[in-house]
C-alpha cells in the first residue's frame, strides 16, 4: 500500500547534491593550492649563483693561491660600514704597505640571489685607507670579498684576496684576515 501511494523523490542536477560537493571540495582546493605553490615556485625561484660548476672547480687552487698570497703579504684589513653617511671604509695593513694599490674592489655578494650582488671601487684616502659610497643600505648576510682589480670579471685573476662573511643584522663591521 505505500509503495503505489509513494511518490519518487525528484532528481536533483548533480551539481545541487550535496554529496557532489562534499567529494569535489577538497579535490578543488587541492588543484587551486598546488597551482598556486606551482606558479609560486617558479615565479619565486633560487638563483645558481655560480653558473659554471666545472669551470669553478678548476680554478679552487687559484683560490687557494690568492688567499695563501695574501697571507704572504701580511694583509688584514677591518671593513666599516656606515649607512647614515652612505660610506664604505676599509683599514687595510701589510707588512709593506708598498703592496697596497690605488684602488680595490669590494664584493658583495648575496648567498642566494645573484640579482643583488654589489660591486663597488674602494678608493685609496690615505695609505691603507680606502673608502666607498653605498647607494642603498644593506641587511641580512653577505659574502664579501676585497682583491686588487678593477671589475668583477677579473676577479679569478687577482693577485690576492681577503674574505669573510657580514650579517648586517647582527654587525657593520667586518674584520679581514687570509683564509
Amino acid at each position: 500500500m505505500y509503495a503505489k501511494d509513494a511518490q519518487p523523490l525528484p532528481r536533483l542536477p548533480w551539481y545541487k547534491e550535496f554529496w557532489a560537493w562534499f567529494i569535489l571540495t577538497p579535490l578543488i582546493v587541492v588543484i587551486i593550492s598546488c597551482s598556486i605553490m606551482v606558479s609560486l615556485a617558479f615565479r619565486h625561484k633560487d638563483d645558481v649563483v655560480m653558473d659554471n660548476y666545472y669551470k669553478e672547480g678548476r680554478m679552487i687552487n687559484q683560490r687557494f693561491e690568492q688567499d695563501q698570497r695574501a697571507a704572504e703579504l701580511g694583509l688584514e684589513g677591518t671593513l666599516r660600514f656606515d649607512f647614515s653617511l652612505g660610506e664604505v671604509h676599509l683599514a687595510l695593513q701589510a707588512h709593506d704597505d708598498g703592496v697596497l694599490p690605488e684602488d680595490l674592489l669590494l664584493l658583495l655578494d648575496h648567498p642566494a640571489i645573484a640579482g643583488r650582488d654589489k660591486t663597488l671601487r674602494l678608493q685609496s684616502l690615505a695609505p691603507g685607507r680606502y673608502r666607498a659610497e653605498l647607494t642603498r643600505s644593506l641587511a641580512h648576510r653577505w659574502y664579501v670579498y676585497v682583491m686588487p682589480v678593477a671589475e668583477r670579471a677579473q676577479r679569478s685573476q687577482a693577485q690576492w684576496r681577503l674574505l669573510g662573511e657580514l650579517d648586517f643584522d647582527l654587525t657593520d663591521d667586518l674584520v679581514l684576515v687570509p683564509h
